[in-house]
C-alpha cells in the first residue's frame, strides 16, 4: 500500500531524512516512534504528499506520486489519503456535519450525497446526535472522532495520523486507539500513526523506530 525507497530530505544544511526505505501493507496499523527531531512528522508529510523528498521514490496505493502534476496530486491526496492531526483542525464556524462534509465537497460530490455520507460517518462514530453542534460545543474526544470521520469521508486507502491522541485524556485516548483498529477491521484502511504514546505503539501491528533520520529495528 505504501512503498518508500531511499527517501532523503534536508532543510538547509540540516538533513532530516537519510535514505528511508519502507513498505507498509494494506490493512496494517503501523506506529512511527522516536525522539523529537528524528524526522517523524517530515516522513509522514512525505507519505501524505504534503511535502516532497529531495530524492527517492514514493508509491501510494500503486501510484508513484512524485510524477503527478499539482492538480492531479491534490485530487489524489483528497481521494486516497485521510489526515488526522493532534489538535483536530476543525473549522470553528461550521457544525460537526459540515466539517465532515468538506473533503467530499472538495472531491466534487453533490451536496445531498456528501451530507448523507457525512451523517453515515457520524452515525458510525456514535455522534449522529452531535451533527448540528459546532466544535466549541463538543468535548475533546468528540472533536477528535469528528476529525477521524472527516478523514474517512472519501473512503481513503491510507489514513495518516500525527500525534492523534496527544491532546486527549486517558479515557478518550483509549477510545480513539480502539477506534483505529475497529475502522481497520471494518473498512480495511491502512493506518500510519506518528506517536509518543507508548500504550498506542505497543498495540499497533508494527512499530517503526526513527532516530536521526534513519530507521532502526
Amino acid at each position: 500500500m505504501i512503498h518508500l525507497e531511499n527517501i532523503t530530505k534536508s532543510f538547509g544544511n540540516l538533513q532530516v531524512l537519510r535514505g528511508i526505505s519502507l513498505d507498509i501493507a494494506k490493512g496494517e496499523v503501523v506506529s512511527i516512534v522516536g525522539p523529537s527531531g528524528a524526522g517523524k512528522t517530515t516522513l509522514l508529510q512525505i507519505m501524505g504528499t504534503l511535502d516532497k523528498p529531495d530524492s527517492g521514490l514514493v508509491v501510494i496505493d500503486g501510484t508513484p506520486v512524485g510524477g503527478l502534476k499539482e492538480r492531479r496530486l491534490s485530487d489524489f491526496r483528497n481521494r486516497r489519503i485521510g489526515f488526522v492531526f493532534q489538535f483536530h483542525q476543525l473549522l470553528p464556524e461550521f457544525t460537526a456535519l459540515e466539517n465532515v462534509m468538506i473533503p467530499a465537497l472538495i472531491a466534487g460530490t453533490g451536496r445531498a450525497e456528501a451530507k448523507d455520507s457525512a451523517m453515515d460517518m457520524l452515525q458510525f462514530m456514535g455522534l449522529a446526535d452531535r451533527a448540528s453542534h459546532k466544535p466549541a460545543e463538543l468535548s475533546g474526544g468528540e472533536q477528535q472522532r469528528i476529525a477521524v470521520a472527516r478523514a474517512l469521508i472519501n473512503r481513503p486507502a491510507v489514513v495518516l495520523a500525527d500525534e492523534p491522541s496527544g491532546s486527549l485524556d486517558t479515557h478518550n485516548k483509549e477510545e480513539l486507539h480502539r477506534l483505529f483498529f475497529d475502522l481497520r477491521d471494518r473498512l480495511g484502511q491502512t493506518f500510519v500513526i506518528v506517536t509518543h504514546d507508548e500504550s498506542l505503539a505497543r498495540i499497533t501491528d508494527r512499530t517503526i523506530h526513527l532516530v536521526d533520520g534513519r530507521i532502526f529495528a
